[in-house]
């Protein structure tokens, strides 16, 4: 009996759907979407009255499915944000035949440690580089972004405007396979801490004369220390996480020295009960992360 591909993959899209996770075709052996662009956008069927992009076409209608995979091989995508879905990106590195690079998982299994936390029990997937997905139901309310480098090396997140590329799936490199976990565990709290944006300063205060900026700067010092040292069992790497990366713009916008920052951060920190090592890592990582990221004070109109 011969492997009917078209077959194996439209089954892989019906699983997916029946999960409420919408998906939409990718080009047979790739990763990249096959609909159309808005460049070479019709303008009729479900684009008639404005070209809809793959996020919002993609479905969790059977027919549509059927129809959509009844064309071709077409690999699946599943499309994180009208899902559901925070889905964390494991990867390998780049360079294999290096033995010290540490892959994504063991950088997250790492922070994971830090933050008091066994790695979540949970849907995951090997892709076809060899790395891993972990899928996370997204908290209600809140669209979480794309992120890249944010929780660490090789570690980067998938919510609204992203896609995942489903079990199922193959590519020359290799099938993308269901490793373990049938249910989607939520998004950990400690977790979403360090993927929420942090919350900007008034626009008023980005045109202030530098003694206002100067003096709001300092006042966050003094609240995002207050809010490491006392955060909980279990929070506090992630508290120190999202603190240091809310006070890298004040550095970066010469507001505040750095190693002003980084001692009221190191101390709160191990007030907390972290140790020495991990609030030094942590703190200069997410203050390098921030200050590369907000180098230009936002202007009024």
């Amino acid at each position: 009996m011969t492997h009917d591909p078209r077959t194996a993959l439209l089954r892989a899209a019906l699983v997916a759907a029946s999960r409420g996770w919408h998906v939409f075709p990718l080009r047979p052996g790739t990763k990249r979407p096959a609909l159309h662009g808005e460049q070479a956008c019709p303008r009729t069927g479900e684009c008639a009255s404005r070209h809809r992009k793959w996020e919002q076409r993609a479905t969790t209608d059977p027919d549509r499915i059927q129809a959509a995979w009844s064309r071709a091989p077409f690999n699946v995508g599943i499309a994180t944000g009208p899902s559901g879905l925070v889905v964390v990106d494991l990867d390998m590195p780049k360079d294999k035949g290096s033995s010290d690079a540490p892959s994504g998982a063991a950088t997250f299994r790492a922070l994971c440690e830090r933050a008091g936390h066994p790695v979540p029990d949970t849907y995951r997937t090997r892709t076809a580089s060899g790395g891993e997905h972990l899928y996370f139901s997204a908290p209600d309310g809140i669209r979480l972004p794309n992120t890249a480098g944010t929780i660490g090396e090789l570690v980067d997140t998938r919510a609204w405007g992203g896609y995942v590329v489903a079990a199922g799936s193959l590519t020359p490199a290799g099938a993308y396979e269901a490793l373990c976990g049938s249910e989607t565990a939520p998004l950990p709290l400690w977790l979403q801490s360090i993927l929420q944006p942090a919350p900007r300063a008034p626009q008023a205060l980005s045109v202030a004369v530098a003694g206002q900026s100067s003096r709001y700067a300092d006042v966050a010092l003094t609240v995002e220390a207050r809010n490491v040292a006392t955060a909980q069992l279990g929070a506090r790497e992630a508290a120190l996480f999202r603190a240091a990366r809310a006070l890298g713009r004040f550095v970066a916008w010469g507001d505040l020295p750095r190693h002003v920052v980084e001692e009221a951060l190191q101390e709160a920190g191990e007030a907390a009960g972290l140790t020495v090592a991990e609030c030094r890592s942590t703190v200069r990582s997410a203050l390098n992360w921030s200050i590369t990221h907000n180098q230009g004070r936002r202007q009024a109109a």
